[in-house]
């Protein structure tokens, strides 16, 4: 499967802001993705929540699979589903308890919108620079479910993630995202060099070390 990178690259809205304390929490960095698919919203809520095909796209995926109940995702983050409202909304904790992602579709003129948001506490991310731990690996799995649904699968989406092609994909990712970063000046010129270089290693690592030759 060949992918085109700069096309999966531009399917992709990106944003990335410092949320202000309210009531229940203090300030938080919040990191979201839009991406349009050309699938009914059904079909695509199911491939978000079924577990026989999420691990066509993304990876497989462990336990109680209902509100109130928790998930594991074999090899990453695991975390507690807080509210679903099929086909419209799913949030869960990633990884940690105040690290909430939620995903959100709705119809649209012969497709289907997802928006992702990922938000973690200020003094977990540190500062905006901290959507690089996340953001790439975020493109790659929306990338994984777009393939997924024009497709019809990926015979192995672990090994895929670790080609060179889908490395190359998550480069230009770290540095679309380092750009969306700058623009919202959330970060330091130190803080976002710092977070470029470790996400570059993390979601790129052969061609990382290939830099450093």
């Amino acid at each position: 499967m060949t992918i085109d990178i700069p096309n999966q690259l531009n399917a992709v809205d990106r944003k990335v802001e410092k949320l202000p304390a309210d009531n229940t929490a203090g300030e938080r960095i919040g990191v979201s993705l839009r991406r349009t698919y050309n699938a009914p919203i059904d079909d695509v809520w199911n491939a978000l929540t079924d577990a026989s095909r999420i691990k066509r796209w993304f990876m497989p995926v462990s336990g109680d699979l209902r509100v109130g109940g928790t998930f594991q995702l074999e090899g990453n983050a695991g975390g507690e589903i807080l509210e679903c409202d099929r086909p419209r909304m799913l949030r869960v904790t990633w990884g940690g308890p105040t690290s909430i992602v939620e995903l959100r579709l709705s119809a649209t003129d012969g497709g289907t919108s997802l928006q992702l948001e990922h938000n973690v506490p200020l003094e977990m991310a540190q500062s905006g620079a901290g959507a690089l731990w996340v953001g790439p690996g975020w493109d790659g799995a929306v990338m994984g479910l777009g393939l997924y649904l024009t497709e019809g699968g990926i015979d192995d989406p672990a090994a895929m993630a670790a080609s060179i092609e889908v490395q190359e994909f998550s480069q230009q990712s770290v540095y679309a995202w380092a750009e969306i970063i700058r623009a919202s000046g959330t970060a330091t010129a130190d803080e976002l060099a710092q977070a470029t270089a470790i996400s570059l290693a993390q979601f790129a690592p052969d061609l990382a070390a290939q830099r450093e030759k």
